[in-house]
């Protein structure tokens, strides 16, 4: 069943949208964005509450006794890169696009599911509850985000995460470890054969992230990624080193956990081995629940997600979905096409209507 969708609703989501483009939002800073969205949620009659810079609301007829769908975005951006030709700061409309700094990542998904969360509020007859949650800080993954919104949440059974998907189904995700690695070696002068040059001892660990396979690959996310991605060793020419730095962007499926992961790296580097973090885990939802199914049957396809949301911070199955292009998210004159826009919230009501959740 696909219910219809007013005009206005797609309207107001499209002028949140540029308001939420002209208020500068980056993360730690969502204060003026989280006004926005708390007043938009009052002209249609709905008290939200807040947390830090979150912003949450649950649908009129919550009812404890049914399950409890989670919708949620975030409302902070990146900071505009230098390559941008336009005011990142001004919603412009051209040739069908809006541009502005967090229009695709994640604006259009928020208000899509702002707009979709007004339709359904009122509603008597919903087989179970809404909660919306406009969350902050998850583009630096951080803990005053859905993190710290959660425990002031009711029980959440599913999570709807908006994150510019194309619309279609992304039921996995890869989680991220980000590793601080250590080799020490012995000061020397290079001039004279002493010390133990540290970069030299760290070139077998390099080559090991570089050429390891990890025997277990997911049929949706592939195989487990680690990249090195920064290195720092030395101060002078003439002395060799006796440290080198590297950091690693380890990207792990759900075949592993992070720890698992961890214990296999110390296993075999030398180097000390340090995790900024075991938060950021694998994430996804079962082919065969409700929510997937209701995307399926409007003929959406599935895919895994090699990139990473506040889907990492949820314990519980989570889908993410939503309109926009996820290759235009944190580009130079970031813009999202209008119909995408309109497409995300009539999209959004008709995966809702009629599901039932278990």
């Amino acid at each position: 069943m696909i219910t219809a969708v007013p005009e206005t609703l797609v309207d107001g989501a499209i002028a949140l949208l540029k308001s939420l483009i002209a208020t500068p939002s980056l993360s730690r800073e969502e204060g003026p964005t989280a006004d926005l969205i708390a007043t938009y949620l009052s002209q249609h009659g709905i008290a939200s509450q807040r947390v830090g810079h979150n912003v949450w609301a649950q649908n009129r007829h919550f009812d404890p006794q049914k399950p409890t769908l989670l919708l949620n975005s975030h409302h902070d951006t990146v900071k505009p890169n230098a390559s941008y030709t336009r005011d990142p700061f001004a919603p412009t409309v051209e040739e069908g696009k809006l541009y502005g700094l967090g229009s695709n990542d994640a604006g259009g998904c928020l208000v899509s599911l702002l707009g979709t969360f007004v339709h359904f509020y009122d509603r008597t007859d919903l087989a179970y509850n809404l909660v919306m949650a406009a969350s902050a800080e998850e583009e630096i993954s951080g803990r005053g985000g859905i993190e710290q919104l959660l425990p002031h949440l009711p029980p959440i059974d599913v999570a709807l995460v908006g994150e510019p998907t194309q619309m279609q189904l992304a039921i996995a995700e890869k989680g991220l470890m980000v590793l601080d690695c250590t080799v020490h070696g012995r000061a020397g002068h290079a001039a004279r054969d002493e010390g133990e040059n540290a970069i030299t001892k760290a070139m077998p660990d390099l080559q090991w992230f570089q050429t390891y396979q990890y025997p277990k690959v997911s049929s949706l996310l592939g195989p487990v990624k680690q990249s090195v991605t920064i290195i720092q060793a030395g101060t002078q020419h003439n002395v060799v080193p006796d440290t080198c730095t590297f950091t690693v962007d380890v990207r792990v499926t759900e075949q592993y956990t992070l720890e698992e992961v961890l214990a296999i790296i110390r296993a075999n580097v030398q180097a000390d081995v340090v995790p900024r973090s075991v938060r950021l885990r694998s994430s996804g939802i079962a082919v065969d629940h409700p929510l997937v199914q209701a995307g399926l049957a409007l003929g959406r396809s599935m895919y895994g997600s090699p990139t990473l949301s506040d889907q990492a911070l949820l314990p519980m199955p989570s889908l993410k979905c939503g309109p926009g292009h996820s290759e235009r998210s944190h580009t130079a004159d970031e813009f999202i096409y209008l119909h995408e826009l309109e497409e995300g919230v009539v999209g959004y009501v008709a995966l809702l209507a009629g599901l039932v959740l278990r």
